[in-house]
């Protein structure tokens, strides 16, 4: 017990309060790790130029001035990597050119970090266009440049989409508030 009490015994020492300090830092949970290992986190992912935004209804993805949405829940596998179709948009900005394509995410999470490609099937030019790779990192704020991110996964502005739309503005404004004093939707 050398140097866990004071010498006067009466009063724990600094390492005690810093020992303690640590234990229950690794109790908190908070954006520096997922907290799940069999799915993509749900929450903001950011990066240089790209950035992530997971509910548990779908995933919306930026990569430049391009984005893309998949559905549900990403399951990842042992290795943490996980491949899911979607869709995507190739010219999203300033305004949105082009339909929507199919496109298949691929991914692996190793820690806080998800490294991301996609493959779209340009229907429209009859060829496969590849985005990334880009790394993210969960809890981290999407550092997009000119392009910003648009809208939330799923989310089209009109009908079940409006609805999605402010369920999950509200969804992640919750988990926000219990990790940073920023509200969703201030100016960044």
């Amino acid at each position: 017990m050398a140097g866990i009490l004071s010498r006067d015994c009466a009063r724990p020492s600094r390492v005690f309060f810093a020992a303690m300090g640590l234990l229950l830092a690794s109790c908190v949970e908070g954006p520096l790790l997922p907290p799940n290992d069999d799915q993509l986190a749900l929450g903001e992912w950011g990066g240089d130029n790209a950035g992530v935004i997971v509910s548990d209804n779908a995933t919306h993805v930026h990569i430049g001035c391009t984005f893309g949405d998949m559905p549900g829940i990403i399951p990842l596998d042992a290795s943490g990597r996980f491949t899911i179709a979607g869709s995507s948009v190739l010219l999203a900005f300033p305004i949105q050119i082009g339909p929507s394509l199919p496109a298949q995410f691929s991914g692996r999470v190793v820690g806080a970090r998800l490294t991301l490609v996609i493959a779209v099937n340009d229907t429209t030019e009859d060829k496969v266009v590849a985005l990334g790779p880009v790394t993210v990192q969960f809890g981290r704020q999407p550092e997009m440049g000119p392009c910003p991110i648009c809208r939330v996964p799923g989310a089209r502005g009109q009908g079940t989409g409006e609805a999605l739309n402010m369920s999950l503005r509200a969804a992640l404004a919750a988990k926000q508030s219990q990790r940073s004093p920023r509200p969703l939707g201030a100016s960044r």
